[in-house]
C-alpha cells in the first residue's frame, strides 16, 4: 500500500520524536517500504551542525543508523532555509513530492489551545498535500 514513508526528523531533539521512529520502523516492514528521512537546515551555523552539508552528513547517519534498526531501504533529504522557523511547514510540504513519498510519519503533541494561532505542522501537510499524514502522539508516562 505504501512504497516511501516520508518522517520529517528535527536532529536536536531526537529523543523527542523516539515513539514516532517505532511507529515508522513497524510500518516501513509492514509494507516493505523505503524510508526518507527529512530535515531542514538552516544556512548558517547551528547547534547541530555548522554548515548545510555537515548536517547533510549528519541526516544521512542518522538514516543509516535507522536502517540497521529496521532493516528497510533508507535515503536523507536535507532541505537549506534561510529561516527554517518561519519557512519549514512550505518546505515540509514541497518536499513530499521531491522525495515522492506516499506516506508521511512524524510526532504530534496533544491538543492545546495555542493550536488555534499556532497549528501543527503534521496539520498543515495534512491540508496541502494528497499523500496520507500519520501523527503519532507521545505515550503518557
Amino acid at each position: 500500500m505504501f512504497r516511501k514513508i516520508m518522517v520529517p526528523v528535527d536532529l536536536a531533539h531526537i529523543q523527542t520524536i523516539e515513539p514516532s521512529l517505532e511507529v515508522v520502523a513497524d510500518l516501513a516492514r509492514h509494507y516493505d517500504a523505503e524510508v526518507c528521512y527529512v530535515g531542514v537546515t538552516s544556512s548558517m551555523p547551528g547547534l547541530v551542525a555548522r554548515t548545510p552539508e555537515e548536517f547533510g552528513q549528519k541526516l544521512e547517519a542518522f538514516a543509516q543508523k535507522r536502517h540497521r534498526v529496521h532493516g528497510q531501504p533508507v535515503s536523507s533529504h536535507y532541505i537549506v532555509s534561510t529561516d527554517p522557523i518561519a519557512e519549514v511547514d512550505d518546505r515540509l510540504v514541497r518536499a513530499v513530492d521531491e522525495v515522492g513519498a506516499d506516506l508521511v510519519i512524524m510526532p504530534t503533541h496533544a491538543p492545546r489551545n495555542l493550536d488555534i494561532i499556532m497549528p501543527s505542522h503534521g496539520g498543515k501537510l495534512a491540508k496541502r498535500t494528497d499523500v496520507s499524514v500519520f501523527l503519532v502522539r507521545p505515550r503518557k508516562a
